[in-house]
């Protein structure tokens, strides 16, 4: 969640931040922590393994239609568990977990909670920490039961139409291959009846969708940017989290806070890599209403 958490630090350079993760001993791990320390982040969650390869992804794009396969290793991530949590030193306001099927220790299945994931969220909700979930878009026979067992014990999640889909089992896709406003409805509808406690927020393309406990449902189109403006989509979905957690954080209103989520996508965008264009909140906003759909 490196991406996440200096996309926070961009848009708003006065909230605390602390990592928890697992890294090698490696140039990569190095890498990492000088990153996040250059950002501000408090990384004294963060543990080192020796052995251990630091997980990374190489992103391969094609030119021609923009789309994407990524190829994970996930190094560290297989070491990192529930007892490297230290869980005395987490009194956040929010404890955003990501991500769900990448980090086999947490995915594995636990008797009482259903997933190792699932008994660490319960754990920190025990402490009046509210509690975030993402997720990737991967292949898993168990990826539904994984996810589904985590859903009760948050009180967002913050996913992409793809992640949505494969959670709930309901495609978000018409017959004709479009996205469905009214099938991520039924499937926002799905996901705070099997247990989240405040909001589902899913994103893509598109644009971004939420619906509160309440069951309203509001939906924020994405920025109609000018052409040459896009150098790279790698990390937007990253900095719509970020945005997203950041008005949460602030309590704005669901409307307001999907803005900011989808403007800070649209800022990720201007750069090849995935947090260099990221701006300020008030240059967040000021995109927003320059480059707004409508």
């Amino acid at each position: 969640m490196t991406n996440t958490l200096i996309g926070l630090a961009k848009i708003c350079g006065t909230i605390p931040l602390y990592a928890y993760g697992g890294i090698g001993n490696d140039e990569n791990g190095q890498f990492v922590l000088k990153l996040l320390k250059e950002n501000g982040i408090n990384t004294r969650g963060i543990k080192i393994f020796d052995g251990e390869l630091t997980a990374f992804t190489d992103c391969m794009t094609e030119e021609s239609t923009g789309e994407r396969t990524f190829f994970h290793a996930r190094g560290a991530n297989r070491c990192f568990s529930y007892e490297n949590l230290d869980f005395d030193s987490i009194n956040t306001d929010i404890f955003h977990m990501g991500y769900a099927l990448l980090m086999e220790p947490f995915d594995r299945e636990d008797k009482e909670y259903g997933t190792v994931m699932a008994r660490a969220l319960a754990k920190i909700q025990t402490k009046g920490i509210k509690t975030s979930l993402d997720m990737v878009s991967t292949e898993n026979d168990r990826y539904s039961e994984i996810v589904q067992a985590s859903l009760k014990h948050c009180n967002y999640v913050i996913i992409n139409e793809i992640e949505a889909g494969k959670t709930t089992n309901i495609s978000p896709y018409s017959p004709d291959g479009k996205l469905d406003a009214n099938l991520i409805k039924k499937i926002c509808e799905k996901i705070l009846v099997l247990g989240v406690k405040e909001l589902v927020v899913i994103h893509a393309p598109q644009g971004g969708w939420a619906m509160d406990s309440d069951m309203n449902f509001t939906y924020v189109p994405s920025l109609k940017l000018p052409e040459g403006y896009i150098k790279s989509s790698v990390g937007a979905g990253d900095a719509f989290c970020a945005g997203m957690l950041y008005s949460i954080y602030k309590e704005l209103a669901v409307e307001e806070s999907l803005k900011i989520a989808c403007a800070a996508a649209a800022s990720s965008l201007s750069e090849i890599d995935s947090v260099s264009g990221i701006k300020s909140v008030k240059g967040i906003i000021e995109l927003f209403e320059k480059y707004k759909a409508g």
